[in-house]
């Protein structure tokens, strides 16, 4: 076929994402050690928050949606192309991209393929979130996990949400979970929350944001649920674990492992 030998590129990664006004330099962290783990493939980023695009271009930087990176990328005539997934969980956004990927591979002549979201193997997922509990987790501090969650109840990736919530409440006597707005929401079960704590004796509560790359959500609802426990317990917000003043679960060593594992399951599958 004439039009496939302007295909004479050999790979690329595009780092699929959902962007953040406040901690947008974690996405080019990230991007900098893809390009060092896989020596020699290029890598580019894409961002889905048409927010976050439209913060970037105030800025003067041209950043552009997945659909967009896709066609330059294969406009360059790269032969094979691995959209990486950074979705925390096989949700919406995850979702947008593998319709994305499936109708590309209708014309491109490239050879596309995705990775699966982040939290979707039981046993990387499993790990990785004992891993988390263990870091964070302090003797006198009881844990609320809080997860974004989605606002639809029969959304595909769901299972994963509700295996992360019943994890991480298995496996810590103080760790409670709920959704900034999914499956029980906070602004709906908070009085059974605080409740339940005293019941149990809690006197200091840290708010754990499930959140891959904090934003919006971080500055706002985190701070206000941390606010509003404090009317009841010493409360607070969990502390980074890394460079960063807020805590981003994507600078977590498992998480970026999963990541990079992803990657590398999809180059493998190509065969060379």
């Amino acid at each position: 076929m004439k039009r496939y030998r302007h295909h004479k590129k050999d790979k690329a990664i595009i780092l699929a994402c959902f962007g953040s006004v406040i901690e947008q330099q974690m996405y080019l962290d990230l991007k900098a050690e893809v390009e060092a783990k896989f020596e020699g493939v290029d890598v580019y980023l894409s961002f889905s928050s048409r927010m976050v695009l439209k913060d970037l271009h105030k800025r003067g930087l041209d950043y552009k949606n997945l659909t967009q990176v896709l066609a330059d990328v294969d406009m360059l005539g790269y032969k094979n192309i691995i959209v990486a997934s950074i979705n925390l969980f096989p949700t919406d956004e995850h979702e947008l991209l593998q319709r994305t990927v499936k109708g590309f591979q209708q014309f491109s002549l490239a050879n596309i393929r995705a990775t699966k979201a982040i939290i979707n193997k039981t046993k990387e997922s499993s790990l990785a979130l004992k891993a988390l509990d263990e870091a964070i987790s302090e003797e006198k501090w009881a844990n609320l996990y809080v997860i974004h969650g989605v606002p639809i109840l029969d959304l595909a990736g769901l299972s994963s949400v509700g295996y992360t919530d019943a994890f991480l409440s298995l496996i810590g006597e103080r760790n409670y979970t709920c959704s900034l707005e999914g499956a029980f929401p906070y602004y709906a079960v908070k009085e059974k929350l605080v409740a339940q704590m005293k019941a149990d004796g809690i006197t200091q509560v840290q708010v754990v944001p499930l959140l891959l790359v904090s934003g919006n959500h971080y500055r706002k609802d985190m701070v206000e649920i941390s606010d509003e426990l404090g009317k009841d317990f010493i409360s607070r917000i969990v502390p980074s674990q890394s460079k960063s003043e807020r805590f981003n679960l994507i600078e977590i060593g498992n998480i970026r492992d999963i990541i990079m594992q992803n990657i590398k399951e999809e180059i493998t599958k190509l065969g060379h």
